[in-house]
């Protein structure tokens, strides 16, 4: 199976949303190489950075559940290897 190597950011301005957040993020576990959360309290918000290496299923399916969240916005960056 042939997988790529992606950062998904996150930014959470709700934090109500972070127990469901979590859950997801744990469902992926396999594929996560790192994770670096950044709670940014000067804007209310939190900054999350997710290193992954799954197949380009996996990381899209990720980036779309964590864009269904009310206050939650995620995109991917992928690279070429």
């Amino acid at each position: 199976m042939e997988t790529r190597v992606a950062v998904i950011s996150i930014i959470v301005e709700n934090p109500e949303q972070t127990p469901a957040l979590n859950d997801l993020l744990h469902e992926y576990a396999d594929f996560i190489v790192g994770r670096l959360g950044i709670p940014y309290r000067t804007r209310g918000v939190n900054i999350i950075c997710i290193v992954m290496d799954a197949p380009l299923n996996k990381i899209n399916g990720l980036t779309g559940a964590l864009g269904r969240f009310d206050g939650i916005t995620a995109k991917a960056a992928f690279s070429n290897v």
